[in-house]
């Protein structure tokens, strides 16, 4: 899901970079200098977090394989194996927040930018939304191994407001853009 977030990151650059310094969309130059930085940073971010979560998911493995013979064992893989089960959930719940964060900026940007990268700013929206839903996924998949129900019910509540967050700005994003109509100056 990070590397899909990651080309959504660089795609929503790539529109702003054929967009800024350009005369027509001058009034916009403010936003599009926000957007190359978050847009860059977010996108290094999230190749970050595919690294960590290989990282987390390893770490899950190796409390899953420790040895469980003596009772002793069996309490210390069963500690060893939550506490990975809650990394493994961190990792991909940081990635949601990651595209919750980013899709809000993609969704600020449409009308606002070269209409003829306007498409690829709808599919970095729809990238967004996908790696949110997958991400999601991923985390909820390794709730129960956490073994804490009042986390695993804030996280699950989390999720949920976020998803519906990111599926409205991807919604609007898709709506901005189908109008094809330029959008004045955020705040004007």
């Amino acid at each position: 899901m990070a590397a899909v977030a990651a080309l959504a990151a660089g795609l929503a650059s790539m529109v702003v970079r054929l967009s800024a310094g350009r005369p027509s969309y001058q009034q916009h130059d403010r936003l599009h200098g926000e957007a190359v930085s978050v847009s860059e940073d977010a996108r290094a971010r999230f190749l970050g977090l595919a690294d960590d979560d290989s990282a987390a998911y390893s770490a899950y493995r190796a409390a899953r394989a420790l040895p469980r013979e003596s009772e002793s064992e069996r309490v210390a893989r069963d500690a060893a194996s939550r506490q990975a089960a809650r990394g493994a959930a961190e990792v991909p719940l940081a990635m949601v927040r990651e595209c919750h964060g980013l899709i809000d900026l993609v969704e600020r940007l449409a009308g606002r930018t070269n209409p003829n990268a306007s498409s690829d700013l709808e599919v970095a929206s729809l990238l967004l939304e996908a790696a949110a839903r997958g991400a999601a996924s991923n985390v909820r998949v390794n709730l129960d191994a956490v073994a804490d129900p009042a986390y695993a019910d804030a996280v699950r509540a989390e999720l949920d407001q976020r998803l519906q967050r990111v599926q409205s700005a991807c919604d609007r994003t898709r709506e901005t853009i189908a109008r094809g109509v330029a959008r004045g100056v955020e705040g004007a």
